[in-house]
């Protein structure tokens, strides 16, 4: 899909209220609902099994295919192994064509929407009828679009299918869901009677026992597969499992995490051909198993990506998404949607036709909590995002940037120091850019840009710096690039706060960005160049600890670095070492607290309560798994009065260079954050990452609040 239509469809489907309010309204009330039904069962336990499941099928297909081909067989059904999506289109009208179908009723197949197969037919004289309701509306509209893999057409009001059905029918249909269901119905009962051929697909296919399972809520499923005497069954290589019992929890985690239900109203087994009726007697149905490969197997060979092959088909991490939210399925241009259906689509399509949707996740790792497979969907999208940069390369702009002025940090802190000592024209001496002219003007659309620092953190540290009476810890500071050059308060906060807690901290003058930029672009190669840079830099602090005050960079040392210099002998090691060391800035503190054994402080009367309210940052909650931490650190302070927000830990919209790219996307994620703030009462809002403090500042300034936005570190820091 190129750029042009790419955004178009986006432009479109933000300025769809009707889908934006329905896809809201059904995250919402999901999320209740899904943590409703989870209660009880242990989540996380079930996640490994189903992955354990898949991750061995995802080895061993070849295996699994034939087992499962001998099984089907034995009981009289016929199996066929689709190398790609022609082979697969061809055999099925070649099985309608012998047995002279010139009708198909279809369900519960977004294999055959992956294969093109409704065209296909349509061209050869067959016609196919979707018999799912949400399928069948759509088929009713020309050009219409799933905008949701488990609901395609949740996007359209009752108003909107009540005109699809007078149109179909010649006559008005009032907009009451009941006689609209009753309708349908009607309507298509006529086509499952009168069709030669009923298609369907799969949710688990047993190797064992040649049984295909299929989850429904509608029933149609099971008229599809019985009532034609001939049945195909689309099954792509990944519903396969080893044997019967290992339906079970994905039996159990399926229905719980598409549509937080404890089981589907119809859970339908298929072992072999059934009888049917053939004209005035009976026969046996002919059961014809599709097995497609279009990629499934190049998947599984490939080692970074097999693990999306772990994928049931739940849509949870859609469901979660705040950008899926804003924009649905429909936007993603292919068949799977969000940051799942990207990687899908790379495979089952094309790399180019993965390279727009793909780059619509924010990295928020909702999905990665959720997702009952255990996929961690956030990073296989930036190995994906790596690929389509080693094929396609950078934009011009990203180019400029990475290559030209990150990757070289003196130049990016001397024009860092020039823009701070320029910026008087958009700043007016205040500390906020709250307007941008020309092209650049979307870019302060419903948020205001810090100013830089007239004196960076680097140059105030020879006054922050000195050896203490007495030390627990030597600490080197890695700052990151905001809080050196932006907010350089926060870091004088973290050196208040840790002297008090008898830690020495120094300031390595080398530390360079630390790659994120580079990396969620995609820039592997200065990524690896940044790492390398900070890797020396702070070995020669020779410290205790490396703390940073920036979730986005602790992840980085501790994570990335190992990542990116894995396999390299002259790095590796020193790699893993310096991320052994690294803290969070906030952790430490805890630690430290937690090992003086004291109970923590009371409120003090004399003093006036302050109420915080606590914004969890995405990399601080789900990559390092601080949020209680954080939580405890702040409440053991005279004067301090937690409160929760509502979402407080939903993604603020700022992903660091995202909001630039998307700033359409970024404003709407954070308009819903500020509401959140708001209506907590809180008077201070309390972060542990300094981007959320740049993205949530900016938006209250914006709209003339006076509620402040602090890192931990300065909360700590003034509690005196």
């Amino acid at each position: 899909m190129a750029a042009k239509e790419f955004r178009e469809r986006l432009h479109k489907a933000l300025n769809n209220a009707s889908l934006r309010g329905a896809l809201e309204r059904f995250a919402d009330s999901y999320i209740i609902s899904r943590e409703e039904v989870y209660r009880g069962k242990d989540f996380a336990a079930l996640r490994e099994k189903i992955a354990a499941i898949k991750g061995d099928a995802a080895g061993r297909y070849e295996e699994l295919a034939a087992q499962f081909t001998r099984a089907v067989e034995a009981r009289g059904g016929k199996v066929f192994r689709a190398h790609d999506a022609a082979a697969a289109r061809e055999y099925i009208y070649q099985v309608a064509k012998e047995h002279g179908v010139t009708d198909v009723v279809k369900s519960k197949s977004f294999a055959s929407e992956e294969i093109h197969l409704n065209e296909y037919l349509q061209e050869r004289g067959i016609t196919p009828h979707e018999t799912d309701l949400a399928e069948w509306i759509l088929q009713l509209m020309p050009g219409e679009r799933p905008s949701h893999m488990v609901m395609p057409a949740i996007h359209l009001p009752k108003e909107e299918v009540a005109r699809v059905f007078s149109r179909y029918l010649g006559e008005p249909v009032e907009p009451d869901i009941k006689n609209m269901v009753r309708i349908a119905r009607r309507e298509l009962r006529k086509k499952f009677l009168t069709a030669g051929m009923g298609i369907s697909g799969a949710n688990i296919a047993v190797a064992e026992t040649g049984t295909i399972v299929i989850c429904t809520n509608e029933g149609n499923a099971r008229l599809a597969t019985t009532v034609p005497p001939v049945h195909v069954a689309i099954v792509g290589y990944e519903k396969l499992v080893p044997k019967l019992k290992d339906i079970v929890p994905i039996l159990e985690a399926l229905p719980r995490s598409g549509t937080a239900q404890p089981i589907t109203s119809y859970v339908t087994m298929i072992t072999g051909p059934v009888p049917a009726r053939k004209g005035d007697g009976e026969g046996i149905k002919e059961l014809h198993v599709v097995l497609l490969d279009n990629g499934r197997t190049r998947m599984a060979a490939d080692p970074v990506f097999k693990e999306a092959l772990q994928c049931i088909r739940c849509a949870s991490c859609t469901n979660v998404c705040p950008v899926f939210q804003l924009v649905s399925g429909q936007v993603y241009g292919y068949i799977y949607s969000g940051g799942i259906g990207s990687i899908l689509t790379a495979f089952f399509n094309s790399l180019e036709d993965a390279a727009n949707p793909q780059s619509l996740c924010i990295g928020c790792r909702r999905c990665a909590e959720v997702c009952p497979a255990k996929i961690n969907i956030p990073d296989l999208v930036l190995k994906l995002r790596e690929r389509v940069v080693e094929k396609q390369g950078l934009s011009r702009a990203y180019r400029i940037a990475l290559h030209g002025v990150v990757a070289k940090p003196r130049l990016m802190h001397t024009m860092l120091r020039a823009a701070s000592r320029l910026q008087g024209p958009v700043t007016h001496g205040r500390p906020f850019i709250r307007h941008l002219p020309l092209y650049f003007s979307s870019f302060t659309e419903g948020r205001s840009l810090p100013a830089i620092a007239r004196v960076p953190l680097r140059d105030r540290v020879k006054n922050l710096e000195g050896a203490l009476r007495k030390s627990r810890l030597r600490a080197a500071f890695y700052s990151g690039c905001v809080i050196d050059f932006v907010y350089p308060e926060i870091g004088e906060a973290v050196y208040k706060v840790l002297a008090r807690e008898g830690v020495e901290v120094t300031f390595p003058q080398g530390q360079a960005c630390c790659g994120a930029p580079a990396i969620y672009a995609g820039d592997r190669e200065t990524a690896v160049s940044l790492a390398k840079l900070n890797i020396a830099a702070l070995e020669e602090a020779k410290a205790d600890v490396i703390v940073t005050a920036c979730p986005t960079c602790a992840v980085a040392l501790k994570k990335n670095f190992i990542e990116l210099l894995a396999g390299d002998p002259a790095w590796e090691g020193r790699a893993k070492d310096l991320a052994a060391r690294v803290k969070d800035f906030t952790q430490l503190v805890h630690e430290l607290k937690k090992s003086e054994g004291s109970a923590p402080e009371g409120k003090e009367r004399d003093r006036g309560i302050v109420k915080v309210t606590y914004h969890d940052s995405c990399h601080f909650k789900r990559h390092l798994g601080l949020d209680r931490a954080a939580r405890e650190v702040l409440t053991s302070q005279p004067g301090i009065e937690l409160v929760e927000m509502r979402e407080s830990d939903r993604c603020c919209g700022f992903g660091g260079s995202y909001s630039v790219k998307y700033p359409e996307i970024s404003r709407p994620i954070l308009e819903r954050k500020l509401k959140n703030i708001m209506a907590s009462g809180a008077e201070i809002v309390a972060t542990d990452c300094p981007g959320c403090i740049l993205q949530l500042r900016g938006g209250l300034d914006q709209t003339g609040s006076d509620i402040q936005v602090k890192h931990t570190a300065e909360i700590l820091a003034n509690k005196d």
